[in-house]
């Protein structure tokens, strides 16, 4: 397969071309800080920015994509499932 964008620099705007499962957890942060997380199956998510500051998003609907570069995702009080970082 060819890629016609492979020589061009990747951007936090650029489309994700990895995607990783995320595990909740409350103290082990993201492997790597991604561009975005899709929530599947939608529900509560609590966060933490790359940058710092905690926040518990309400109602996230199915399939959203939150283009937030977040740290970590917690499992206390994250019912949102199926959450996909996108890099």
């Amino acid at each position: 397969m060819t890629d016609p964008f492979s020589n061009v620099a990747d951007a936090p705007s650029a489309p994700a071309t990895r995607l990783v499962p995320v595990v909740p957890h409350d103290t082990n942060p993201l492997s790597e800080v991604p561009k975005a997380l899709y929530i599947g199956t939608g529900g509560t998510i609590v966060l933490a920015g790359v940058a710092g500051g905690d926040a518990t998003l309400l109602n996230v609907a199915d399939g959203t994509i939150l283009p937030i570069r977040a740290r970590f995702v917690r499992a206390s009080g994250t019912t949102a499932q199926a959450i996909v970082a996108l890099h």
